[in-house]
């Protein structure tokens, strides 16, 4: 059975004492809703520290007007038993009022790594994440951190985070994971229809596309994201798309011509659920 941590100072505590007694501590953030995705997180944090700490909490920064706050899926009791079966040693899972006791001022400008993409489709939300990760590090201490390379612009944002601020947190991430289809898993994936989600594969089948063109010798980023809508657009159900982009993986920026390390990007909508989804290409030096 995890220990449930409800506050700041014992999750405090409970990592301190951990490292005090020569343990390594992974760190799992989560905004619940836990699914095989965030079990392949819980794994390689296990696999890599003596002391897993799972958090649970829906922060309320990270989601703007309009957005599904509360409607966000949640099933804390499930959540717990997937982290008991799965062997974490804790679940800190506070209170909105126990995270932020009064109105935070202190906010976080991550530059161009949220200027485009997620950072322009929905304003204030990395700025919102990098505080309750801030937050998270600052009360786990040093550790290593998992996240999913789903959320490729927070986890580069989160790596910056770190960095920047010279934190004891060595940052992993974790790879896609996927059903069948291609279709990442995501706790939104509960909003789709039996249709939409026949659907959703489509994100995933653009991303190969895009992919294919590039390691074809493609260079123009024009043209990828040309064959990157296509495919989208050969899906009657899909509805608005946000960005089909492919962009530095490191900076998140254009590259002309396409070289080195790149990210193949997509959000768009199937009916009231948005969903996104990425994947890594890799242009070899001439």
């Amino acid at each position: 059975m995890s220990d449930l941590l409800t506050t700041v100072p014992a999750a405090r505590a409970f990592c301190e004492a951990a490292r005090a007694r020569g343990a390594a501590v992974g760190l799992v953030p989560t905004m619940g809703a836990l699914h095989d995705g965030h079990r392949s997180l819980l794994r390689q944090s296990l696999a890599q520290n003596d002391v897993t700490v799972v958090s649970i909490f829906v922060n309320p920064l990270q989601f703007g007007a309009g957005e599904d706050l509360e409607a966000y899926p949640r099933g804390f009791e499930n959540d717990l038993r997937i982290c008991a079966g799965e062997g974490a040693a804790a679940v800190f899972a506070p209170s909105e009022a126990e995270m932020y006791p009064q109105p935070p001022v202190t906010s976080l400008d991550f530059g161009g790594l949220s200027a485009s993409l997620e950072g322009a489709c929905r304003p204030g939300h990395l700025a919102g994440v990098g505080l309750v990760v801030a937050k998270l590090f600052a009360i786990v201490g040093a550790c290593r951190a998992y996240f999913g390379e789903k959320d490729w612009q927070q986890l580069a944002v989160v790596r910056r985070l770190a960095d920047d601020l010279s934190l004891p947190v060595d940052v992993v991430g974790c790879p896609t994971v996927r059903q069948p289809d291609g279709v990442a898993l995501s706790s939104r994936n509960a909003y789709l229809g039996a249709d939409e989600r026949a659907a959703a594969g489509v994100l995933h089948r653009c991303l190969l596309a895009g992919a294919a063109l590039i390691e074809a010798g493609e260079r123009a980023s024009a043209v990828v994201e040309a064959a990157m809508a296509s495919v989208l657009a050969a899906e009657p159900l899909l509805g608005r798309v946000d960005y089909a982009r492919v962009v530095d993986a490191a900076t998140l920026a254009r590259r002309e011509p396409l070289r080195g390390e790149l990210r193949l990007m997509v959000a768009a909508h199937l009916g009231g659920t948005r969903l996104i989804d990425n994947l890594g290409a890799t242009v070899p030096p001439p």
